[in-house]
């Protein structure tokens, strides 16, 4: 073994124990696992976080080839590392900092090992996973239960090959596609599990379709405005899946397909005139609520099509715009100087009135946290509700 190779063993062996002091890893199997996958294989280079001027976030490249001793204990963080910026920079592209959005990254360890302990896997479980991303969590399921149970699948075909590539290095080899994950990958179906290192806003028929009765689907389910919940639903001989939220909060990007287009410069500037001529009211709930995490979902809930923007014009204040660009209905949110805010609102869907009806609604039930909801779907309709004193209250994201 060279000196390398036992540096990244004992930090792999570092790295287990940390997990397992925060109660991330509990089962010897997982940590076998932890200790066993050379993660420095699936993030040879990747991007790290650092401020920009004036508060601009950039993403600087590091790889081993520049200082591989920093890069080795990096990459056995438990921290998630940007792999791709806007779906085709990646870090052997760039010598400087830039700026961009993540569209690829190495999860952080402990969610990963976290996810993997939700499954409550056998030796002989079979598993879909979603999002193959840089191999990693691929190749911790292929050490637990072999490479004959896991098939992955990547809508990327650049992050894909990649994957692949790590996946041969570190001497594993499950069944991979290049494709959309929404689709599942019937081929090899029925599985019993599925897990997905995406969000999606609905979880897809393709899925409850390959998932065994009994089996098991891990997703983190998001929206337009932000909010996310980890949420764990198991098949029921019906065709029918339900589950309920875990605790924390989990996010990852979401499924490209599912992803908004952005709000047109034309949808803005009907909304814009819509809304000045609306009538206004004093806001009983402010942009604010988005500040909680469960508020964002709950508001989210409410709120299923719709985006939000935050614009000043002409050096006035900023001003939290909603639109539900489906049906051209918008909401304005003013700051008011004395404190409070100001709301207008335009279209067929009086957007504001129903988020501060779901919000109220929350905080009578005393502000619960996700793991407090539950979900159901048949593919076609998804429905998350909350128990109150008063009956369960439920929301529908057709």
């Amino acid at each position: 073994m060279t000196d390398h190779d036992a540096h990244a063993a004992s930090l792999r062996h570092a790295l287990a124990d940390e997990l397992q002091r925060v109660g991330e890893l509990h089962s010897p199997q997982w940590r076998r696992a932890v200790e066993r996958v050379p993660r420095h294989l699936f993030v040879p280079e990747f991007f790290r976080w650092t401020d920009g001027p004036n508060g601009v976030t950039l993403w600087a490249p590091v790889s081993g080839d520049h200082d591989p001793d920093r890069w080795l204990e990096l990459a056995y963080r438990d921290e998630t590392w940007v792999t791709q910026l806007d779906r085709h920079i990646t870090p052997h592209d760039v010598t400087e900092p830039v700026s961009g959005d993540p569209t690829s990254s190495s999860t952080l360890p402990g969610l990963v090992v976290r996810m993997l302990e939700y499954l409550a896997v056998a030796d002989d479980t079979t598993v879909l996973e979603i999002g193959t991303g840089t191999g990693y969590s691929t190749a911790l399921m292929c050490d637990r239960l072999g490479d004959g149970r896991i098939t992955s699948i990547e809508v990327d075909p650049g992050v894909a090959a990649n994957a692949a590539a790590a996946l041969r290095r570190a001497g594993f080899a499950p069944n991979l596609v290049n494709g959309d994950g929404l689709d599942g990958v019937p081929g090899r179906a029925p599985y019993d599990r599925v897990i997905a290192t995406c969000s999606v806003r609905k979880i897809p028929r393709a899925w409850l379709d390959q998932t065994r009765s009994g089996g098991r689907i891990l997703v983190t389910v998001t929206g337009w405005l932000g909010g996310y919940g980890l949420a764990m639903l198991d098949m029921g001989d019906d065709g029918v899946a339900e589950g309920r939220f875990l605790p924390g909060t989990v996010s990852f990007m979401i499924a490209r397909p599912q992803a908004p287009s952005p709000i047109s410069d034309d949808q803005m500037s009907t909304a814009f005139k819509a809304l000045t001529e609306a009538t206004s009211r004093a806001a009983v709930v402010g942009p604010d609520i988005r500040q909680d995490w469960a508020g964002t979902f709950v508001t989210q809930l409410a709120l299923p099509a719709a985006q939000v923007k935050t614009i000043s014009i002409d050096g006035g204040p900023l001003i939290t715009y909603y639109v539900d660009t489906a049906t051209g209905s918008a909401a304005s949110l003013t700051p008011e100087p004395g404190g409070g805010w100001t709301v207008r609102q335009s279209g067929r869907i009086r957007l504001w009135d129903d988020a501060e009806s779901a919000v109220a609604i929350w905080r009578r039930a005393g502000s619960p946290e996700i793991d407090q909801f539950r979900i159901r779907t048949d593919g076609h309709e998804q429905r998350v509700w909350l128990d109150t004193d008063d009956g369960p209250v439920s929301w529908s994201l057709r």
